[in-house]
């Protein structure tokens, strides 16, 4: 990776994108992770307009957002807040996670922190041969798939991806645009960009309604 200018410390968590139909664009121990969370997290409460109908929250904005991931412990804590939300609500752990990004962006290590957050023992190995590797998290299903090498559309229905991703659980994969015209549309997509060595810039979009809950509640968990 090339190193670039680093980060403004002010970009966290920073909101870009209020239109729904917008295109998508594309290892250390954490210290202190609830105030790094909470400081991200209030920056979206505050700009997030959450329309209240009847018992239910419609979200009105983001349709997705940009923040900087300024080490690999944000990178960790981010996968820790997104996990505890698959955790407290088992609905939005049922999703598809599409990430994007160049070689060495940091995809696999974002999983590997969002899979162990989510209770997922032993080794974590990464897909790119096996194309996916099933897990087992502490209550939830996950395959984590890896479409690099994928290019044969035959292998599709000869795997049974088509089943796995209609079942329930949650569904990770990288370079989903090897799959192009397969793989269903994402719930959330993220864009991963390595700024430096150490930082990232990430962009989030969320595609469904799902992808738009799982933003709403990292939006109310910064209240």
């Amino acid at each position: 990776m090339v190193a670039g200018r680093q980060p403004r410390q002010q970009w966290l968590f920073r909101l870009t994108q209020v239109d729904i139909s917008h295109a998508d664009l594309g290892k250390s121990q954490l210290t202190t992770p609830s105030l790094y969370l909470r400081d991200q997290l209030n920056t979206i409460q505050n700009h997030a307009a959450i329309v209240e109908t009847g018992a239910d929250a419609a979200l009105a904005a983001p349709a997705s957002l940009t923040l900087a991931w300024r080490d690999e412990a944000a990178t960790e804590s981010f996968a820790q807040s997104l996990a505890g939300l698959m955790a407290s609500q088992p609905e939005l752990g049922n999703v598809y996670i599409a990430l994007r990004g160049d070689l060495g962006a940091g995809k696999t290590t974002f999983v590997r922190h969002l899979l162990r957050a989510l209770g997922v023992a032993g080794r974590i190995k990464s897909p790119t041969y096996a194309v996916v590797e099933p897990h087992q998290g502490t209550a939830l299903a996950i395959w984590h798939f890896d479409f690099y090498r994928f290019n044969d559309p035959r292998e599709w229905e000869d795997a049974g991806f088509r089943e796995l991703f209609a079942s329930t659980g949650l569904k990770i994969a990288e370079w989903p645009d090897k799959a192009a015209g397969h793989v269903p549309a994402a719930d959330l997509a993220l864009q991963i960009q390595a700024m430096t060595d150490d930082t990232r810039t990430v962009h989030i979009t969320a595609h469904t309604a799902s992808g738009q809950a799982l933003l709403r509640a990292l939006a109310k968990a910064g209240a």
